[in-house]
């Protein structure tokens, strides 16, 4: 599945993002989906997201349904 378009991420799915102090090195971190905080159906660069743990940042991955 592609973390680029929006309909494909829901609040539960385990995702792998990219934080935005990762960015350049490209460092992924796991977590639970909480709040999707990107508006529009798709981004270039992920899809925004605030995992369970509160960290922000954008889907790379999605690690299950």
């Amino acid at each position: 599945m592609d973390g680029k378009i929006r309909k494909n991420i829901r609040s539960g799915l385990n995702v792998a993002i990219v934080l935005k102090k990762d960015q350049r090195s490209g460092i992924l971190t796991e977590g639970i989906v909480r709040d999707i905080l990107t508006k529009s159906p798709n981004h270039p660069h992920g899809i925004k997201v605030r995992l369970s743990d509160g960290q922000v940042g954008r889907v790379q991955k999605i690690l299950s349904e």
